[in-house]
């Protein structure tokens, strides 16, 4: 019944009887588009807490298109099950030889990283069979998840992805009856083992339950223990701090280091304990060093845009260190996502004529999301209707929705060999400061992580120059300045093939590309002195011709040892060969006022 028939003193009878269409235009008038899809939205979010987060649709389109073009594919049937007829003709061979030679060499080696059977005890039968009918099966699922004609690249990857979680769930390393590693320290110990693992398993429920970080981390209190370079609080709005750290130094390179680190981690992941610690290698290296702490945002800032962390944070950030070191270039960094976001703010500058760049340095960075790797087995529009939906509820994306998804990718050695060393073994892992970092995690605000998802991941707007920022594109094209690019050989979220592409899209610019061990965050961490360190670096200057990656990585010279070096004598070939004093910390004069003591307080909010 519309507005003007309820305000009618006496209305006519026939009033009170609706027509045909009348609950249909009601029912529009009151929800309105936005109340349609807020209805979707409730509807996905309360799903979500029952799927982890994950979207039931995209999974069963993954299994309907790879299941029904695997029954239209008879060669494909019988070329699976040809192999299945040569593995077991090759697990029973091993059996036998095995029964009469302990010695006998493996029909099948583990995948490189897989380390789950590589113990002594592991070369004992039955175990040593288990094993190798554990990875020839692993490697037949392989063969039947890929390969299949006409399946979707991205449901073929989900498929292969999920039979590989579900095989691992059943690997003999994971049963306590069937791995000889278990049964050994339970022998020995009288079965204490067992108990120790209740009891780690109850203490780490219970910290769960409380919302309380992982046993081990209090040793590596922020402030104390880690993220202790000295400096100051220089800046503060409200989104970031700026943090000018003390200089080590009599004299120092003209031009400063801005770092702008990922909003998804806190930022001393760069300022660790003092013997692996970026930020304090380049102070003793005579930099000047600023560094972006991002706020951890709560439901309140879900409005919060891609755009507002360009401006409040990286162009903020930009002008105060302009008026601390006033008249001087910047060697801008970025790590992860936030080489991300200062690619975009870089590329905009260059297309309005701002040169307060002096060079551009991108860690694990990606600019093309067209190859995003493992992780975009949990990005599709089916998904990001599912992830948008619970943000949308809560305001936010939450650290543990974050978490999940990152130890999928790598469950191996951050799920099934942590529950088998803790609660089989009864033995904790040791902490470190790296891992309790990682436990101290992130918000992301629903609009800006929806905005990135949909416009970065999905649409790859940066790389086909339709960023738009302030109404013009942010083409990648007019970044002129030096490039220095860090990729790393093992990395699940920013494959280093995908950060390679940074050559295609900055074809003007100076690339300094460097290949370093390690993944995402180990190989960042690489301080000078720690052992079996290596990486691959090359140079492409503005008028060479761009290589692809894997010409890349045959021409590319090795070298032992920690790219920080490479990457500090980098930095100092292009600023001002004179030194000169350090500037002062902050500029009350100019509205930066030193606040506080480093690290700030954002970075101490939970």
């Amino acid at each position: 019944m519309d507005a003007k028939l309820r305000t009618e003193p006496n209305p006519p009878a026939t009033a009170n009887v609706p027509s045909a269409s009348a609950a249909p235009a009601t029912a529009e008038k009151l929800l309105g588009d936005e109340g349609f899809r807020a209805i979707d939205r409730m509807w996905s979010a309360y799903r979500g807490r029952f799927t982890g987060g994950m979207s039931p649709a995209a999974l069963a389109l993954a299994l309907i298109d790879w299941s029904i073009h695997l029954a239209s594919a008879p060669g494909k049937q019988i070329e699976v099950l040809a192999k299945a007829n040569r593995k077991a003709t090759r697990i029973l061979a091993h059996a036998a030889a095995a029964a009469f030679d302990p010695s006998a060499p493996p029909c099948i080696e583990p995948l490189p990283g897989d380390y789950r059977f590589v113990g002594e005890a592991w070369k004992r039968e039955p175990f040593n069979t288990w094993a190798q009918a554990f990875l020839l099966q692993q490697q037949w699922w392989h063969n039947v998840t890929r390969g299949v004609p006409g399946v979707t690249p991205h449901h073929e990857a989900m498929v292969a992805f999920g039979a590989r979680q579900w095989l691992d769930v059943f690997a003999p390393s994971n049963n306590p009856f069937t791995n000889p590693e278990v049964i050994d320290k339970a022998i020995a110990s009288g079965g204490l083992n067992f108990v120790q693992g209740l009891q780690n398993w109850r203490e780490d429920l219970t910290r769960l339950a409380l919302g309380q970080r992982p046993a081990g981390t209090e040793r590596f209190r922020v402030g104390k223990d880690v993220a202790v370079t000295p400096g100051k609080v220089v800046f503060r709005n409200e989104l970031i701090e700026l943090i000018q750290y003390a200089p080590a130094t009599a004299s120092v390179y003209a031009e400063p280091v801005l770092i702008v680190p990922a909003w998804i981690m806190k930022y001393y992941i760069l300022d660790l304990s003092p013997e692996n610690s970026l930020i304090r290698y380049l102070v003793a290296k005579g930099h000047t060093v600023f560094c972006i702490s991002w706020r951890n945002p709560t439901a309140d800032d879900r409005d919060l845009t891609l755009d507002d962390y360009r401006r409040l944070g990286v162009m903020a950030a930009l002008d105060a260190v302009e008026a601390v070191v006033p008249g001087r270039k910047v060697h801008a960094t970025g790590y992860c996502l936030g080489g991300t976001l200062l690619s975009i703010a870089a590329a905009s500058m260059g297309c309005r004529g701002d040169t307060r760049l002096a060079s551009l340095t991108l860690f694990a960075a990606q600019t093309d999301f067209t190859e995003p790797g493992e992780l975009a087995l949990f990005i599709d529009h089916s998904q990001m209707h599912y992830l948008a939906s619970m943000m949308w509820n809560r305001g936010y994306l939450s650290a543990d929705q974050m978490a999940g998804a990152f130890q999928l990718l790598r469950s191996n050695d951050l799920v099934w060999s942590r529950l088998v060393r803790e609660y089989l073994m009864g033995e904790r892992v040791p902490m470190n400061d790296l891992m309790a970092w990682n436990a101290d995690s992130t918000r992301m605000p629903y609009r800006m992580h929806a905005e990135y998802l949909q416009r970065l991941y999905l649409d790859n707007e940066l790389a086909a120059s339709r960023f738009i920022v302030d109404g013009r594109p942010a083409a990648l094209q007019n970044i002129h300045v030096p490039i220095f690019a860090v990729g790393t050989e093992r990395d699940h979220v920013a494959p280093w093939r995908s950060v390679y592409k940074i050559h295609y899209l900055c074809s003007d610019a100076e690339v300094t590309f460097v290949l370093t061990s390690g993944g995402h965050n180990a190989g960042i961490v690489s301080e000078p002195g720690r052992p079996r360190r290596r990486y691959r670096v090359a140079v492409k200057g503005s008028a060479h011709l761009c290589r692809g990656a894997d010409e890349w990585f045959k021409a590319a010279e090795m070298k032992d040892g920690s790219w920080w070096i490479e990457w500090s004598d980098w930095l100092a070939a292009r600023s001002t060969a004179k030194r000169v004093p350090p500037p002062s910390m902050g500029a009350a004069a100019k509205g930066y006022r030193a606040l506080e003591d480093a690290p700030g307080t954002y970075v101490l909010q939970r």
